[in-house]
């Protein structure tokens, strides 16, 4: 997924309220940035970080920068916008790229199921059991090479992985996807310190017959592509 204009680099001052940023460009402007990410964004909103914006020209949007990469002391990349992944990965699915996947040939994203709930893409081929495909981001980094997920307490995501398992008691497939947006790791696993009542639904969840998928990305100031699978440790 090539990002639709070129991206700028800046100095992060501060991020606050959630959504927004306060940068200053390289001629020395401080602007407030979008910031595409609900969670704590832990360890990623520190004071003086290089980060990558989208400007944009669109008389509609307030804000005409979004917050979209940070570049790490190590030359690695990080993508804080949390609506890549789907984007990313719809482009992946329907090219059935993910060989756990392939044999689907109808991506369809944003379904209704479940208790008010809308899962993230649901595979369909005749002859097949449908597949539900649940989509995490990943941005937490604590141990050298590991990624972890959560970075903050989500009933939301454990409401997602008892949906998950009530598609499996109804005879679909049903599978949790972790895209990891950090090139500086190779393994993943849960943040059960962080949300231990998350780590318990997933584990829940597992034993009911839910899959688990993760995968790196390839991330650069031009693009953020999906990449190699991720070793899961839980």
């Amino acid at each position: 997924m090539r990002f639709q204009t070129d991206l700028i680099p800046a100095r992060l001052i501060r991020r606050y309220n959630r959504f927004l940023a306060d940068c200053i460009l390289e001629d020395g402007r401080e602007i407030t940035a979008h910031c595409a990410n609900p969670g704590s964004m832990m360890g990623l909103a520190d004071e003086g970080m290089k980060v990558w914006l989208e400007p944009n020209d669109d008389p509609k949007r307030k804000l005409k920068f979004g917050w979209r990469l940070i570049e790490h002391a190590n030359g690695h990349f990080t993508g804080v916008d949390t609506s890549v992944p789907n984007r990313a990965l719809r482009e992946t699915l329907e090219q059935r790229k993910i060989p756990e996947l392939a044999a689907y040939d109808n991506v369809r994203p944003e379904v209704k199921y479940g208790e008010n709930s809308r899962v993230d893409f649901l595979l369909t081929k005749v002859g097949l059991p449908d597949c539900y495909v649940e989509v995490k981001s990943v941005t937490l980094n604590r141990t050298v090479g590991q990624a972890e997920f959560p970075d903050s307490v989500t009933k939301r995501g454990a409401k997602h992985l008892l949906e998950l398992s009530n598609m499996v008691m109804q005879g679909h497939r049903a599978v949790m996807l972790y895209l990891v947006q950090r090139t500086d790791c190779t393994s993943f696993t849960l943040a059960s310190d962080i949300d231990p009542d998350y780590h318990a639904a997933y584990i829940t969840a597992r034993e009911a017959g839910v899959e688990t998928i993760c995968i790196g990305t390839k991330i650069t100031p031009q693009e953020i592509r999906i990449g190699a699978p991720v070793t899961i440790k839980i």
